[in-house]
């Protein structure tokens, strides 16, 4: 009985799921399914003495990514709101746990912890509820006392979260803080809040780069990834080395251990370009030198093996999650789920374009991975999760305002025609 009841629930609610949502979801699936064939080399294949191992891991993780998504999209808002509450907490625990012997070192980042044998990356959940509880935040704010109370109620929430990720993930803090800003500027919050907070964020990590640059950098000074100030001081490294590489001329220009995974992506983007559609998928040479192809440069080996269509392609792609959902959430009556919305959706697309761009060589390498197309179990379980929210608040919204129209009917109905003689 119980479950014939859920299920004539989801069916009366399938009339209102946004299908332009599910085009795009399954279509960056179905990118990153072709993608991780194509950018998996040889030698990862044999991670874990089986052929299929990474890809077929990965799979497993989309696939509970699609159930995932879903499912939660037939789930109200106020209990997401409140699942964001207290995931927030159960996030900060974890990224706590990160600095214990619970921590996991990968690829010189100890961003991860490992609970009964399963790896997850902690910042991926703090990112998704910071989102959700910073919106519910700034959507109680009516008036001027409001501004004061709820900003900075939020801000402080802000800096524990990126405080605790800055010292293992230097760009996800800066990516997170600069999602609170600009969803501080969309719930109307005044200048000389975010505006002060902006500037103090400037003139941080400006005067923070050359302190670095001089006290660390410059005498050869470097630290364990554990120290507070060990992803700085990579990531200062990092930005030197980009600056150094475009004021090099192409005859004094080495391939070395530091600039090696650098070099490699800017190959492949550079073979790539030489056909509009690319070298076309499975024809990738620079796959099976890249050691991240399948992670932080897979946009690299897409642009090699799909050229510059592909490449523009994917772009429109990500640009679309983010027009959509400002086209939708223009509409939406719950202030506090457009501003959700417009979070996640912001999330989705600025990681996009960041990692786009560390591939092609126009920032610093930053370590993020490309939405649901990456290999990483706990990036395309989270990314699910942004969607599930998103067609969840879309779904929701839809059905209120249909339900709100009925209304309206009803009573122009009940409205007695009266005649005039």
């Amino acid at each position: 009985m119980i479950i014939q009841d859920i299920k004539q629930h989801i069916r009366e609610k399938m009339q209102y799921i946004d299908r332009t949502y599910w085009i795009l979801f399954i279509a960056l699936i179905l990118v990153a399914i072709i993608a991780l064939f194509s950018a998996s080399s040889f030698f990862v294949f044999q991670e874990g003495n089986s052929t299929l191992g990474p890809i077929l891991s990965q799979m497993i993780y989309i696939a509970m990514g699609v159930v995932l998504a879903f499912g939660l999209q037939f789930v109200p808002s106020k209990w997401i709101r409140f699942m964001g509450y207290l995931g927030l907490i159960i996030s900060l625990v974890f990224l706590l746990l990160t600095f214990t012997s619970l921590g996991v070192e990968i690829n010189g980042a100890k961003r991860w912890i490992e609970i009964f044998g399963i790896t997850f990356q902690p910042s991926e959940l703090a990112k998704l509820t910071l989102i959700i509880v910073v919106s519910d935040l700034f959507s109680r704010i009516k008036t001027q006392d409001d501004q004061r109370i709820y900003f900075g109620i939020a801000i402080g929430i802000t800096l524990v979260i990126c405080g605790m990720i800055f010292i293992g993930n230097l760009s996800t803090a800066v990516l997170l803080g600069g999602i609170v800003i600009l969803l501080a500027i969309l719930a109307g919050v005044h200048i000389k809040y975010w505006g002060s907070l902006i500037a103090a964020m400037l003139v941080f990590l400006i005067c923070g780069y050359f302190y670095i640059n001089e006290a660390y950098i410059k005498k050869g000074i470097k630290m364990e990834d554990g120290h507070i100030l060990g992803r700085a001081i990579t990531w200062v490294g990092r930005v030197n080395d980009m600056l150094e590489e475009h004021n090099t001329s192409d005859a004094e220009f080495r391939i070395t251990d530091d600039n090696y995974q650098r070099s490699h992506a800017l190959i492949a983007v550079a073979r790539g370009g030489k056909s509009p559609v690319g070298v076309l998928p499975g024809n990738s040479i620079q796959r099976d030198v890249l050691p991240q192809a399948f992670a932080d440069y897979i946009f690299a080996i897409i642009v090699e093996e799909w050229g510059i269509v592909g490449a523009v392609g994917l772009i429109f792609l990500y640009l679309s999650i983010l027009f959509r959902a400002c086209f939708k959430s223009s509409r939406y009556a719950d202030f506090s789920a457009m501003l959700m919305v417009m979070g996640l959706a912001l999330m989705i697309t600025c990681q996009a374009l960041i990692s786009m761009m560390v591939s092609v060589g126009i920032g610093p390498v930053t370590g993020q991975p490309l939405p649901m197309i990456s290999r990483g179990g706990t990036s395309a379980l989270i990314t699910s999760i942004y969607f599930g929210i998103i067609m969840s608040v879309a779904r929701e919204q839809t059905e209120l305002g249909v339900r709100q129209q009925a209304v309206i009917n009803e009573s122009r109905d009940d409205v007695p025609d009266i005649t005039l003689d």
